[in-house]
């Protein structure tokens, strides 16, 4: 753990939940926000180390924000992030804050056409995978003068994945940068000079919660495990959690005899396109779909909250995505679990060995019945946040002219160009047919399902 900072000010709560906090319904910030809220005021270079879904987002936006310049039309904050879901969910926080100051996100797999539009007037707050970044800057040439503020979030997993050297492109172009915040789930990466740290302070919160999550071990009778794994789900229960697979031929055939076995689930993997993983996701959040199939690409840097187990399917092959994976459950001082299906003839990895997890024998235990299916369906709606539609819009539709009840709406997600709502299954035709091609704000839209 860091050395705490002491002989401070004492951030004001009931300030910050005024403003930012009462919109995630939070009532006050966990110590390691409120470290990083101090440390990040002092205008210090910071690496903030802490598990996935501790709210490190969070931790970083809200001293960061607070200081911006309102006459400035130029980028001030830019901030690299790995994977454009990472992206797309920092800009969501963001808009969710309502701090009135312009924030975009560019990744790859958008038009660039889309990105030239909302660059064409500058956003305080630029977010991208670096890539795109790097690409943006080659091609538009606006000014990165006034960018003071560098974030590298989840840094590692961008130099793993090989974008050192469009970080590094992107770093040497900005000449005015005062504050570098670099974040990360996990202690073991090396930090590249090319960074250019100056006397960093770490925020290490690496070992804080790590007794809420219990590990135990699915032994199966045969290689092949898919017997197994629906033996397992049996077991479980109705909980949403997600299944890991090594690789994406893997999963699909898992995927297949989940399906096979009336097993309702999203896939989600790096060979999808970006439309589809946007939209497992989306039906995971809601509701609509319990089980997440994934491949490591879900392991970190995505906004799915409320996660009751961890299953995995395959084990990966080192203890630092073990360690991501698991930080998808037990999350923000709640419990969760990860097992691991593991065929009993084969030696479990050192690492597991260390931790020695409880067996489970699920073969000679009566289990009632599968996960049944959910109880809500997604609707998709072809006018978003460009078209100044609200959730207010959205919910005022459906009770009104939809004529539904409160409680047979769910999670409504508004995107740029698009919304996504859960509601309860068996009125989701009705719903259609009541509302499709109706208006919005000023736009007419269409509803169907996903």
């Amino acid at each position: 753990m860091s050395k705490r900072i002491k002989d401070q000010k004492e951030i004001s709560d009931d300030k910050l939940t005024g403003s930012f906090l009462n919109k995630f319904e939070i009532t006050a910030l966990n110590p390691m926000q409120r470290e990083a809220y101090k440390t990040i005021q002092l205008k210090s270079d910071v690496i903030l180390l802490s598990p996935t879904g501790t709210g490190k987002t969070l931790a970083f936006l809200l001293p960061l924000i607070e200081p911006l310049d309102v006459n400035c039309t130029e980028i001030q904050i830019l901030i690299l992030v790995p994977s454009r879901e990472l992206a797309q969910q920092i800009e969501q926080v963001i808009r969710k804050m309502g701090s009135g100051f312009k924030v975009n996100a560019v990744y790859g797999g958008r038009a660039g056409s889309l990105d030239k539009i909302d660059l064409k007037h500058r956003p305080a707050i630029l977010i991208g995978t670096p890539g795109r970044i790097a690409d943006r800057i080659r091609r538009d040439k606006f000014s990165l003068e006034h960018i003071n503020t560098l974030v590298l979030d989840e840094f590692d997993k961008s130099l793993e994945i090989g974008f050192e050297k469009e970080m590094a492109e992107i770093v040497e172009a900005l000449p005015n940068v005062k504050q570098r915040i670099l974040t990360s789930a996990t202690s073991d990466a090396k930090i590249p000079e090319f960074v250019g740290l100056q006397k960093p302070v770490c925020i290490n919160y690496l070992q804080e919660g790590i007794s809420q999550l219990t590990i135990k071990t699915i032994f199966s009778p045969e290689k092949d495990k898919l017997k197994t794994l629906k033996k397992a789900l049996a077991f479980i229960g109705n909980q949403p959690g997600i299944i890991f697979c090594n690789f994406k031929d893997a999963l699909e055939r898992v995927s297949d005899f989940l399906t096979e076995n009336h097993i309702h689930h999203e896939c989600f993997h790096g060979g999808m396109e970006q439309i589809d993983r946007e939209r497992a996701l989306v039906k995971f959040r809601n509701g609509t779909n319990q089980l997440l199939l994934a491949t490591d690409l879900a392991a970190r840097g995505l906004d799915i909250p409320e996660i009751k187990f961890i299953l995995h399917y395959h084990l990966p092959l080192r203890n630092k995505e073990f360690t991501h994976r698991n930080g998808r459950t037990a999350r923000m001082n709640r419990n969760g679990i990860a097992y691991i299906l593991h065929f009993k003839e084969e030696e479990l990895p050192d690492f597991i060995q260390e931790i020695a997890p409880e067996s489970l024998n699920i073969e000679d235990q009566q289990i009632a019945t599968l996960p049944s299916p959910v109880k809500w369906l997604t609707l998709y709606i072809t006018g978003g946040r460009r078209d100044k539609i609200s959730k207010g819009d959205v919910v005022g539709l459906f009770i009104k002219q939809g004529q539904i009840q409160k409680d047979q709406l769910g999670v409504i997600e508004i995107k740029q160009n698009c919304t996504y709502a859960g509601v309860h299954a068996e009125i989701a035709e009705v719903l259609i047919a009541k509302t499709n091609n109706s208006k919005l704000k000023n736009k007419k839209v269409r509803i169907s399902l996903i």
